[in-house]
């Protein structure tokens, strides 16, 4: 099977040493069900305007700007000449502008994968170089780079073979999780508790699979449309089960409730 084209190709540079490299990313969401919509009445897709909001008439595509709101239905017009003016010269090169250890960028940060790969062989060995140093060095690469017409910091990784550049969410794209958790309780656990929480753990451990995180929620809409496409009834709706355990609200015993979770697994039985 032929790898898909590459949506971004360019330039990889560090110094002056540089290659031509191609980028696809890392993931996909094609294979997810999507829908349309559509006006019931005809069957026809209905389409989106923009509509001034005060008058309700269309808006002429090139009667269209951006505005940045300063006040209450008060804008201010920015140009597309104003927003060119800001945009930097890195559409087709990661230039690498610094390095730093990979255990110290946390998860948070990190936003979407891509593959990086040479496009042509008479790069490989600069590309592999660049790669290898990293790897050895246990550092990353941090550049900039413009995707889809918008400016991202990006982070380069060193991934077998090739380079994983992870987009970078911006310095107040991201919240501090002292807001969150500041008020969780720090006390002592109870070591009781923390043995039958880890053997729950150790009983429960297995391997890593893609097959865990499968979405049945897609498995089931393509058979509902699979059975619609088969039925000769129209206007049939699938039948189904509301199959979602309901909360109940009733507070259990945390004790009780991990040594009733390990006994279940010893005897083999089924919670009720």
């Amino acid at each position: 099977m032929a790898p898909p084209r590459p949506y971004w190709k360019g330039y990889l540079k560090l110094s002056l040493v540089t290659c031509p490299v191609s980028m696809m990313p890392a993931t996909s969401e094609s294979e997810k069900v999507r829908f349309h919509t559509l006006n019931r009445k005809t069957n026809n897709r209905v389409v989106s305007r923009y509509v001034d909001a005060e008058t309700g008439k269309e808006v002429d595509e090139d009667d269209e700007a951006k505005g940045y709101e300063r006040g209450e239905n008060e804008f201010l017009v920015i140009e597309d000449e104003e927003l060119k003016s800001v945009a930097l010269e890195s559409a087709r090169t990661i230039d690498i502008e610094k390095f730093v250890p990979r255990n110290t960028i946390e998860w948070v940060w990190l936003e979407k994968p891509h593959y990086l790969s040479p496009s042509d062989e008479v790069g490989h060995e600069a590309f592999s170089v660049i790669r290898d140093a990293m790897e050895a060095e246990k550092v990353v690469g941090i550049s900039r780079l413009v995707i889809g017409r918008r400016e991202r910091a990006v982070m380069l990784e060193p991934c077998g073979k090739g380079i994983v550049v992870w987009t970078l969410r911006y310095g107040d794209e991201v919240r501090k999780p002292e807001s969150y958790f500041g008020d969780i309780g720090d006390g002592d656990t109870d070591p009781k508790l923390m043995s039958l929480v880890t053997s729950l753990i150790e009983e429960r451990s297995k391997p890593w699979n893609p097959d865990m995180v499968q979405d049945p929620v897609q498995e089931k809409l393509k058979e509902i449309i699979e059975s619609k496409r088969k039925s000769a009834k129209k206007g049939a709706k699938p039948k189904g089960k509301d199959d979602e355990p309901g909360y109940t609200g009733n507070v259990i015993d945390l004790m009780s409730a991990l040594k009733k979770s390990l006994e279940t697994k010893k005897s083999g039985g089924k919670k009720s």
